[in-house]
This record gives structure tokens, sequence and C-alpha cells, in this order.
């Protein structure tokens, strides 16, 4: 797992890996600035995102931080800084969670703008012509019956390496075109420090949550476990 590299340019604060050039992150800052896309998930979450082409590296995904809570009445993108801010540790996450084999975006950038309070955002490769879990099912359940076997041998790696993903659902894992499966959304992510019966359980009561909420295929809720022996 590399360490990013950090650099301050034009009042943002990067982290990447070395070879991002100063004409990709002046490219980043005009699109920070670009107009979102909210996307409306398959569970009714919505995050802000923007796709763009980045000069020699392809189409990326930006990620913009958004406050949920009541809070983000009056502080939508805006964070305290205490520590590490909150791109840079999910870029992290994506990068150790790979390293053990996980199918999740590769991280290309974190940036942040201010220092008490701050803005941030991540970006990462673009994973093309995929589609969630939650809508597969919805749509082909032959098809999602194909790859439960790949999700619960991902989530398995998760919890054989006490990986806590905070928001587990079938929004948050999507299938490309050629059936390979990738976990999305380690916002909030961290190493759990209880046993893994314990975030096994945990997984399983958020993913049969937001299965009973959302009113998705029943095939979903024939988890019943992940088994991480």
């Amino acid at each position: 797992m590399s360490t990013a590299q950090t650099k301050t340019y034009d009042s943002y604060h990067f982290g990447s890996p070395s070879g991002v050039t100063d004409r990709q992150l002046k490219q980043l800052i005009r699109f920070f600035n670009l107009p979102k896309d909210s996307i409306n998930s398959a569970l009714g979450g919505r995050t802000s995102i923007t796709v763009v082409r980045l000069e020699d590296i392809g189409s990326v995904v930006i990620k913009y931080y958004r406050r949920g809570g009541a809070i983000r009445y009056l502080i939508k993108q805006r964070y305290i800084k205490c520590g590490k801010t909150r791109c840079q540790i999910e870029y992290e996450l994506l990068q150790k969670v790979r390293s053990f084999g996980i199918n999740a975006p590769e991280p290309i950038a974190f940036a942040y703008r201010g220092r008490l309070l701050y803005q941030c955002w991540l970006v990462t490769r673009e994973i093309k012509h995929h589609q969630t879990l939650a809508q597969l099912s919805c749509l082909n359940e032959e098809q999602a019956r194909m790859v439960m076997k790949e999700v619960i041998k991902q989530v398995s790696t998760l919890i054989k390496n006490k990986i806590l993903h905070v928001d587990l659902h079938p929004g948050n894992v999507i299938v490309d075109n050629q059936n390979q499966v990738y976990l999305l959304d380690f916002d909030k992510g961290s190493i759990f420090h209880g046993g893994k019966n314990a975030l096994r359980r945990r997984y399983l009561r958020r993913w049969h949550r937001a299965i009973q909420k959302h009113g998705l295929p029943e095939m979903l809720s024939e988890i019943n476990d992940f088994n991480y022996l």
C-alpha cells in the first residue's frame, strides 16, 4: 500500500501518488467547481458526484462530501478539522481494502480546502457499465443470484480483516457488465475493534434492514451468513 504524497496547490491540499502532475491538479480544481450530479440510489440515499476525464488517467469520479442530519441545513459541505480529513481517511481505507483483495474503486487523489472548517473531495477511477445489486435484483433475479457468491466472498474478506463498512447494503454493491462485483462508499469506515462474530452480525443486520425497508426482492435476504472461516 503506497503512501500518498501531499501537496498544496492554489489553496487546495492534495494527497495522491507522486505521479499526479500540477496540470492534473489544476484540472481537478476546475472540476471541483462544476455542477454536481445528485444520484438517487435504489435505497433512497443521495450522493453528489461528477464524472470527468482527467488528463493521462481517463474517466474518474469526484465525490463531494455532504453532511447528514439536521446540521446539514446549516453547514452542507464543511467539516471541523481535527486530525485527518474525512477524504483522506476514506482514501487510505480504500487502499487498505484493495490490498486485502477487495474489489473497491481505485483511489486517485483526495483534496481539501480550509483550515478549521474545510471542504473535501475524493477522486477514484470510474467503474464503467455498472448497476447496483439492488437495481440488478429487480431487473434480472437470475443474474443477481449468480453474483451473490462473490458478494459473500468480498464481505467475508472484510470480516476476516476486521474492516467495518458502516453502510453495507445492496445499493452500495455494484456489478459491471462482466459480472465483477465492487463494494462502494467506505466513508466513515474503520478498523473494527470487536470480535469477528460481532462484525458479521452487524453486517447481516444492516443488510437485512435495508432489504426490508426498501422492499427489495426476497432473494437478497437469502444470505444467512457471511462466512469468514
